[in-house]
């Protein structure tokens, strides 16, 4: 296994252009394929999960290409029809990329099988086949029920189109739903059972959505309806955001490693959820300040104990599990246990690293508290369980004076795969 060796870093400074949003990313490519004309993406994340999203495009029959030297790409959309009719995609371990593509060919009245990486396979999607097979969906399991691989075949879509789906697992079961279901060019409403997390990504979903020309109103987060004769056609060009995601790691250096560090790509004007983080990162005593297209943080190298929900931001919460090391006390993170079906087990992966570096951490069903060592334990050898954020959150313990082992560093490239250089750039040993 590769390993990478990360030096004690004295203070981080500097300014980090961001890669692209992979959500924004993979979502708007699969809404330029389902439109009507040509859709130029301006700064595409390059990364592995869309690399996957780009290969089944291509597989699918959507004709797309990159400008030569940039990360600007044209999707020729297919204006709701999808080219090929038979086909086996293979997905990787790209929730933005499965759990879309599966509502999408459940209404394209094609024979299609989408399998992954064996993570990918314990990855839960019941919820959203059950919600399809409500609409007349027939998805067959080609292993454990509720999981993938899948087999899928053409849907028999009767009247009227209602459908019920869980909120609680995944929120890319609504966005699924909600950006499949124009494709039927019927009116249709989706309705939430139980609590709806990660509430920003939806409105992700919906803000991509209406710039694709199709409006979705809701009542509160219970349900959501769209209106019938509605169909998608490209806005033009669609201009992908930094990633809010990957802002946190530098934020949250910015904070610990005194900064000050501006992240480029997002700020005021940001669709993105994560961009909260921003916020939670002040609770703890962070300087921030924002503009239209940047945030900047910076501190003096300790932070507050904070007990806060971070529902709405599941992946950046990550990162103040990290930063807790570097606080007062013990810091408390609250209802996410969506941890639990991401890349990994994140709960428990946490809370075993965590440790090694010396922390006290309790694990519960849907939390976790961090109580920080008087001194963090050198040399720690992080295992990051092929998950991206694993390895970009624990970097952060370089902050504290000592060298830290990362196991397996370019699984960074699911999301950021310069991300240690990225880092090393702004880096002062």
């Amino acid at each position: 296994m590769e390993t990478l060796l990360l030096h004690p870093i004295s203070r981080i400074q500097g300014s980090v252009e961001l890669p692209g949003s992979k959500s924004i990313s993979n979502r708007t490519l699969l809404l330029a394929a389902l439109a009507e004309g040509r859709t130029e993406v301006k700064g595409l994340l390059d990364s592995d999960d869309v690399q996957r999203m780009l290969e089944a495009l291509t597989t699918l029959g959507i004709q797309w290409e990159q400008r030569p030297g940039t990360r600007d790409f044209v999707v020729h959309g297919a204006a709701g029809r999808i080219p090929v009719n038979e086909a086996k995609l293979f997905l990787g371990n790209a929730g933005t990329a499965f759990r879309p593509l599966t509502a999408a060919l459940a209404l394209a009245g094609g024979h299609y099988e989408l399998s992954g990486v064996p993570r990918m396979h314990e990855r839960p999607i019941g919820d959203l086949v059950d919600a399809l097979r409500q609409l007349g969906g027939q998805i067959d399991y080609l292993g454990n029920d509720g999981f993938p691989p899948l087999a899928i075949h053409p849907a028999k879509v009767g009247d009227p189109v209602d459908v019920s789906v869980k909120g609680n697992v995944s929120s890319q079961f609504l966005t699924a739903l909600l950006m499949a279901l124009p494709l039927l060019g019927k009116a249709a409403t989706v309705r939430v059972v139980g609590e709806l997390i990660s509430k920003p990504y939806i409105e992700i979903t919906l803000n991509l959505m209406r710039r694709f020309g199709v409006e979705v109103t809701r009542q509160d987060w219970a349900s959501f309806h769209i209106a019938g004769n509605q169909r998608y056609a490209s806005p033009g060009t669609v201009h992908v955001e930094g990633d809010a995601s990957s802002a946190s790691y530098f934020l949250a250096a910015g904070a610990i490693g005194r900064g000050p560090v501006r992240v480029l790509g997002v700020g005021n004007d940001s669709i993105q959820g994560d961009v909260k983080f921003a916020d939670t990162l002040a609770l703890m005593g962070a300087t921030i300040t924002k503009g239209d297209n940047w945030i900047e943080a910076s501190g003096n190298g300790r932070l507050r104990a904070i007990d806060v929900d971070l529902n709405h931001i599941p992946d950046a919460a990550m990162t103040i599990a990290v930063a807790a090391l570097f606080a007062d006390g013990t810091t408390t993170i609250r209802n996410i246990a969506s941890w639990r079906v991401k890349e990994t087990d994140r709960l428990a992966a946490m809370a075993t690293e965590l440790r090694k570096v010396g922390a006290q951490v309790e694990e519960g069903a849907d939390y976790i508290s961090v109580t920080p060592p008087d001194s963090l334990t050198p040399n720690a050898v992080i295992d990051t369980y092929d998950d991206h954020r694993m390895a970009m959150c624990f970097s952060l313990v370089a902050l504290g004076g000592i060298p830290v082992v990362i196991n397996d560093p370019k699984c960074v490239g699911k999301t950021f795969p310069n991300y240690f250089s990225v880092l090393d750039s702004v880096s002062l040993r």
